[in-house]
């Protein structure tokens, strides 16, 4: 049998998706897409076209370097990937002088899946292995492709997980031969009443398709990521868990259906709270147990909340709003130690980030 990827190819996606899980680093998600914004800019009064957008990405990037202290790779969108800030360099190039690794969502959103009780399958994979050679080519390393899977009356479908399993695998592998390291995201969404014992099931029956998929397409575990839900019970459900009760049911989770010759584990925050995000996270990795991952943050709203809310699209705010930022990434990487404390504040620290619907 030919094999997948020359040795030289399998050392550099070592190389990145060691890097990338960089001991109390993690993963700033800035890849929303255009439509993702619009809830965004509107939130602070503005509007939402593309000089507002590339305002709000210079005003992520461009603050202090010590945000590389905490922060090893940036997910970018498209548009983001080729914007310059106010002096004309590129926004890849600002995070790459940081030390930061630029990375990029390929995925192109979620469409419905004909015949299924309004489950989705996620589009893009057509002219993909193109798309990633030029990304490759322009300087990212990694990039991300998500799916998404709400939990109901029998939902999710048999055929609603072979489809999320089937897409990753296909996409990891055209990532792989592309040099870029593939951020496998099958979310389990958080809408609905279901209790964690419910979400643990689930989140253990979509990893295991997944990796049973990324198996049988040959993909090269020691160069890929996961960006998993954590275990956590529906937004609706009345009875409220303990960050000790998310840690041991993720993890027991995670120890039954990830291999261990994946590098990380980078944990999406899925409308959960900045503060909330990063205690279950430091409570994941307090957890007394088996973890030959690392087990860190790909975050986007629990990053970003408080910085959005005191940027608000006014230049003096820029400062005040790199600041933010810099805490909550300083509070999640220690989470991602298992060191935090708790009480980082933040304009948006205990306002929940739940957005139902997210087909974006």
């Amino acid at each position: 049998m030919a094999k997948y990827l020359s040795a030289d190819k399998e050392k550099e996606l070592v190389e990145t998706a060691n890097q990338l899980m960089a001991k109390g680093k993690g993963l700033l998600a800035a890849d929303e897409s255009t439509g993702s914004m619009a809830k965004r800019l509107q939130s602070i009064g503005l509007e939402n076209n593309e000089e507002n957008r590339r305002l709000y990405r210079q005003t992520l990037f461009n603050g202090s370097k010590d945000l590389a202290n905490h922060i090893s790779g940036v997910i970018l969108f498209h548009e983001t990937f080729y914007q310059n800030d106010d002096n004309g360099k590129p926004f890849r190039q600002t995070l790459q002088e940081k030390g930061i690794i630029p990375g990029i969502k390929v995925d192109k959103g979620l469409v419905l899946l004909a015949g299924t009780n309004g489950e989705n399958t996620t589009q893009g994979i057509d002219g993909l292995g193109e798309r990633c050679a030029q990304y490759y080519k322009d300087g990212a390393r990694f990039a991300k492709w998500r799916c998404a899977l709400k939990i109901g009356d029998g939902l999710p479908s048999e055929l609603g997980i072979r489809e999320t399993a089937n897409v990753l695998a296909r996409y990891a592998s055209i990532c792989q031969q592309n040099g870029l390291v593939p951020i496998v995201e099958p979310e389990v969404l958080p809408e609905g009443d279901h209790d964690l014992e419910t979400c643990q099931r689930v989140t253990e029956k979509v990893l295991a398709a997944t990796y049973k998929s990324l198996s049988e397409h040959h993909i090269f575990l020691e160069g890929t990521l996961l960006k998993p839900n954590m275990v956590t019970a529906g937004f609706d459900c009345k009875k409220k868990n303990t960050p000790e009760d998310v840690a041991r049911a993720t993890v027991t989770a995670l120890q039954r259906t990830v291999p261990v010759a994946v590098p990380g584990i980078c944990f999406l925050s899925g409308g959960q709270s900045e503060e909330e995000a990063s205690l279950n996270l430091n409570a994941i990795n307090q957890y007394k147990g088996k973890k030959p991952w690392a087990l860190t943050f790909s975050y986007g709203r629990a990053l970003q909340a408080s910085v959005l809310s005191m940027w608000a699209g006014k230049s003096e705010n820029v400062s005040n709003a790199q600041k933010e930022l810099l805490k909550r990434a300083q509070a999640n990487g220690a989470a991602a130690k298992g060191e935090y404390k708790g009480g980082a504040g933040g304009t948006a620290g205990e306002q929940s980030l739940f957005e139902a619907n997210r087909n974006y």
